[in-house]
């Protein structure tokens, strides 16, 4: 690999790689990696499940569809404004304790939605998204420490554990609540179980600590400077940004777009579902197929026209064919996140570089995504129609396509 320059003509080059050894191996290559699947499990299925009870939410509290939808942003504001603080973090407590202290964050954050009271489900949903906020920088920058060999097969564990996680929540929050006979807030709270599944399992990590050399501990604990000035980590984050804002504002919507064409509330709630799953198998394939069959710009501008056509069919035919674009939809947004975290580990030297590329990336790129949501709904009150919204969300691809490119390249971010 060669190094990006591109920062400032005088900016020293970034480190090479520490010896940190050939990472995890054997039995506890087999544990951390469970770990992390269960880890990342978790990083949706609190937040999304909020979506489907959004209404007996809001009938029951009396909250007007604005604060309603403010359960759905939170977290990711949360997830962009507290990215920052998860390197610090990491490098304070150490990665496995700063884990485990994520799980406990939302199984806190799922307690407290066992209160009857708004400001406690606001509350609940801040915790929650403040521990998902910090696993999702320090998780990359894990598999970049004990997974160097296996990064792409990892990233696509990870990355399909998200897509599982949220197609879970999304389909079985409402079945579980009738067969139960819950309210809607003991609902919510069940999601607290898988957390605390996670932290048990977890516990092990905290004492059985992946062995570097003395020289890559000292290194590890060193913060990042100068990364905001290296072009490259800016297209890693652009693209980020970008595959999140699409993503967010086309879960946010879809559903209304095809009830308004005509599909029944639980049919349009179902085909969010149904491309969640097909995104499983989209952030699967994508990491794990990079580099062997086809570059990783080239996969990525394959995802993004996937969801250009989704797009394009939801406006064209949105009922006729809505079971065709959400196949398409899934596999090109599932490859994108999973691509915008591969190029996080990849364009990184070490795991003291990814977590801060990650923290970056994460940071600008979430606060993009949140905005994304509400652009689209104030666009769509402005029009009368979902035409100008669907053609913002075609154009925005283009510099999705061009960040993909840019962040493709074989080098590493320049920082010191």
């Amino acid at each position: 690999m060669t190094i990006d320059r591109t920062a400032t003509r005088t900016a020293p080059a970034p480190p090479a790689p520490p010896a940190a050894g050939p990472g995890a191996t054997g039995r506890r290559a087999l544990h951390l990696g469970a770990g992390v699947v269960l880890l990342a499990l978790n990083l949706r299925p609190a937040l999304v499940a909020v979506s489907p009870l959004a209404g007996t939410i809001r009938d029951d509290s009396g909250m007007s569809a604005a604060a309603t939808s403010l359960l759905t942003a939170l977290p990711l504001l949360c997830f962009g404004l507290l990215a920052p603080v998860a390197p610090r973090l990491g490098r304070r407590f150490g990665m496995e304790r700063s884990l485990l202290g994520t799980m406990a964050l939302i199984c806190l954050g799922t307690a407290l939605r066992l209160l009857d009271s708004v400001v406690a489900l606001f509350a609940g949903t801040v915790v929650i998204g403040a521990g998902i906020a910090v696993a999702n920088v320090l998780l990359p920058g894990l598999i970049k420490r004990d997974f160097p060999a296996r990064a792409g097969l990892m990233t696509g564990l990870y990355s399909m554990s998200l897509f599982g996680g949220a197609a879970l929540a999304a389909g079985v929050t409402v079945p579980v609540q009738h067969a139960a006979g819950l309210n809607w807030q003991a609902t919510l709270a069940c999601w607290g179980a898988l957390a605390l599944v996670a932290l048990v399992c977890w516990l092990p990590q905290v004492r059985s600590r992946t062995r570097v050399t003395a020289a890559a501990a000292r290194e590890a604990d060193r913060p990042v400077r100068g990364l905001w000035r290296s072009a490259l980590a800016w297209q890693v984050t652009a693209y980020m940004g970008l595959q999140s804002l699409s993503y967010y504002a086309a879960a946010a919507w879809l559903p209304t777009m095809l009830t308004d064409a005509g599909t029944s509330a639980g049919e349009a709630g179902w085909m969010l579902s149904f491309s969640s799953l097909l995104g499983i198998a989209g952030s699967f394939l994508a990491p794990v197929i990079v580099g062997r069959r086809l570059s990783a710009g080239t996969l990525a501008t394959l995802g993004a026209l996937l969801c250009a056509a989704a797009f394009t069919g939801v406006l064209t035919a949105p009922v006729g064919g809505a079971y065709v674009w959400m196949v398409l939809l899934g596999l090109g947004q599932g490859a994108a996140i999973s691509l915008a975290l591969l190029f996080i580990v990849q364009r990184a030297p070490d795991a003291r570089h990814t977590a801060q590329l990650s923290s970056m990336a994460q940071c600008f790129g979430y606060v993009l995504a949140a905005t994304g949501p509400a652009v689209l709904g104030a666009v769509h009150d402005a029009s009368g129609s979902w035409t100008v919204p669907l053609t913002v969300l075609l154009a925005l691809l283009l510099p999705q396509i061009a960040a993909a490119w840019g962040a493709a390249r074989h080098r590493y971010v320049a920082g010191h």
